[in-house]
């Protein structure tokens, strides 16, 4: 269960942890078996993934399930990723190269605090489960044992909030899209391993559709005008983990990713 251990990486390490995610992602896929007769399948018994959309009673998409990134490659810099260099303002464009040049070094989740929004749902092998109920949808995530509330009972954002790792969130339905909206961020998180930088100022819209059963795009909005010159967006494609579920996974500071993958020693 090697790939369950580390929460985040340096960029340094990347290539070997993404080796060990890639050989054991089947076998941590299965790591809690259970049969789910709602799951379409093939005629040989396999999950049938390309097999429509489900929909909720009320004819909306239903997003539940268990998902997870279709790749680590967000994860280390997610605008590079996408084709782009982010439109900094001067201050985080200087905070962005220092955290390239040190490795990602004081990344928080590298010492054991929160991911954020998106980090939280683009960590390989780390899934993040979608449980959508009347008024309410939840995020429970894997990584950190952490989760996030979605309110869709029409609420507004709280009027007065202290700023928090995942922000608050409120839902609605655009069509086929579930659209959120999410306010009130601390300036403490990453929006990636690879560091980029937010201000309490941030406000990220979520744009959410299931493609099909097994794969779902979510498009990210930052706008954020203390740290970027203008909003900016990505596409992040997930896909579903069929018959298995969450484990519980515990972050500990003397586990970190040097001692699990090189015994002590720190990559060169």
């Amino acid at each position: 269960m090697l790939n369950r251990l580390a929460p985040s990486r340096p960029r340094r390490a990347y290539v070997v942890i993404t080796a060990l995610f890639v050989m054991s992602s089947a076998a941590s896929a299965q790591y809690l078996k259970h049969p789910d007769p709602r799951i379409p399948r093939t005629a040989d018994g396999k999950p049938n993934l390309t097999a429509p959309a489900p929909r909720l009673p009320d004819g909306k998409p239903d997003l539940q399930g268990l998902w997870n990134a279709a790749d680590g490659r967000f994860l280390t810099n997610i605008a590079k990723r996408a084709g782009f260099d982010a439109p900094f303002q001067p201050w985080a464009a200087a905070a962005f190269k220092e955290r390239q040049d040190n490795d990602g070094r004081d990344r928080p989740a590298g010492r054991c605090l929160p991911h954020t929004v998106p980090t939280a749902m683009m960590v390989p092998n780390y899934p993040w489960k979608v449980v959508q109920t009347p008024g309410l949808t939840i995020i429970l995530f894997e990584n950190f044992t952490q989760y996030r509330q979605i309110f869709t009972d029409g609420r507004d954002f709280p009027a007065e909030r202290a700023p928090t790792w995942f922000g608050y969130s409120v839902g609605k339905w655009d069509g086929d899209t579930f659209v959120v909206d999410v306010v009130g961020f601390n300036d403490k998180g990453w929006l990636d391993d690879g560091g980029h930088p937010r201000s309490e100022a941030m406000h990220v819209t979520e744009r959410w559709r299931r493609r099909d059963f097994g794969h779902m795009d979510i498009e990210f909005t930052f706008d954020d005008p203390k740290a970027y010159t203008k909003p900016w967006s990505v596409t992040i494609p997930f896909v579903l983990l069929p018959d298995t579920d969450i484990i519980e996974n515990v972050c500990e500071n003397e586990k970190d990713v040097e001692h699990i993958f090189f015994g002590g020693v720190k990559p060169k």
